[in-house]
């Protein structure tokens, strides 16, 4: 009888122990998650509106602990998606841009002048194409949440005003490591130099390179007009949508409540994050005007002479893009 008690007495304690292990281990989980740009902008926004919002409504069952900067893949922007796939990154608030090496649907977004505007954007976004892009990143062993804004991408250089392609012959513009962009400032008559943002400063200073292309709340928060970048053009050649995701294989360590707490925040993250964008677009460009920047704004049959000279480059990606994505993102545009 003795025995029999102690066992049990024994076994209860076991139980007992590995329930407060595994709540210990509940209340302990961390993901890593991975942003390019710190929270001085609205992207590293994002990532910590996402996380501030999962520690409010976890009751510290999990966490977000962001890492800004490229951070866990050394700097190297376009590795993001690979890492998370691969399962060192559990998380990230990525760029289109940054993931297409790897998922080639998303140079959708990069198509040059092919999303004309916000109404635009969203009409894609939330829409057939959406979905397909998030079928896309999902057959690769990322599970996307939501969507965010980088904005849409500006021109600026140091030499003079950009107002038809001619004006961009010969300059050396940075751009990120992406064929499509090569083929797009190529088929502009430039010379596309890629690099890494943390490099493209010291070479604007430096004058090894002539120009960049970012949103306009990279140039405000980083002060590229300070590095030479007196003209800037807008001319909204293509936006670059940010998504939050997740790694597969962590997804599904999950609880069904998590991974629903993790998809409602990131969509809450992503709305509030768009919104603010979109609101300080105004008020940047009016900072960057009284900074002495010289602001070139594009009339619609200037605008046309750049749709004309990169049709060769449509012509060229669609096919790799997805012929019946293209398609229904087109017909998203029209029907906005």
């Amino acid at each position: 009888m003795t025995l029999t008690r102690s066992m049990g007495r024994l076994t209860v304690g076991l139980v007992g122990a590995a329930l407060l292990s595994a709540a210990f281990s509940a209340q302990a989980r961390e993901l890593s998650v991975s942003t390019v740009l710190s929270e001085a902008f609205p992207w590293g926004q994002a990532a910590e509106k996402w996380a501030e919002l999962v520690e409010e409504r976890s009751d510290g069952e999990l966490t977000l602990r962001v890492y800004p900067n490229s951070q866990l893949v050394s700097g190297d922007q376009t590795r993001e998606f690979s890492a998370m796939r691969s399962g060192l990154i559990d998380a990230a608030v990525g760029s289109t841009i940054n993931w297409s090496p790897q998922v080639p649907e998303l140079n959708l977004f990069s198509l040059p002048f092919f999303i004309p505007d916000e109404a635009a954007v969203d009409a894609v976004t939330g829409g057939e194409a959406g979905e397909m892009v998030f079928e896309a990143i999902e057959s690769r062993g990322v599970i996307p949440l939501a969507w965010g804004e980088n904005g849409f991408r500006q021109v600026s250089n140091s030499r003079g005003p950009i107002a038809a392609p001619d004006d961009l012959d010969g300059l050396k513009i940075r751009v990120v490591g992406s064929p499509l962009f090569q083929d797009t400032f190529n088929a502009l008559g430039a010379d596309p130099t890629q690099m890494s943002w943390t490099d493209a400063q010291p070479a604007l200073t430096t004058g090894a390179v002539d120009g960049q292309e970012n949103p306009l709340s990279v140039f405000d928060v980083a002060r590229i007009d300070q590095v030479g970048q007196q003209h800037l053009t807008l001319w909204n050649y293509m936006n670059d949508p940010l998504i939050f995701a997740v790694n597969q294989q962590v997804w599904q360590t999950l609880s069904e409540e998590q991974q629903t707490l993790l998809r409602e925040t990131a969509l809450e993250a992503g709305e509030w994050e768009t919104a603010m964008t979109r609101e300080q677009e105004s008020e940047r460009l009016a900072a960057i005007q009284e900074r002495g920047v010289t602001v070139t704004e594009l009339t619609d049959e200037q605008y046309q002479t750049f749709v004309d000279a990169t049709q060769s480059v449509y012509e060229k990606w669609a096919p790799r893009i997805g012929e019946s994505l293209v398609e229904a993102a087109q017909t998203a545009i029209d029907g906005r």
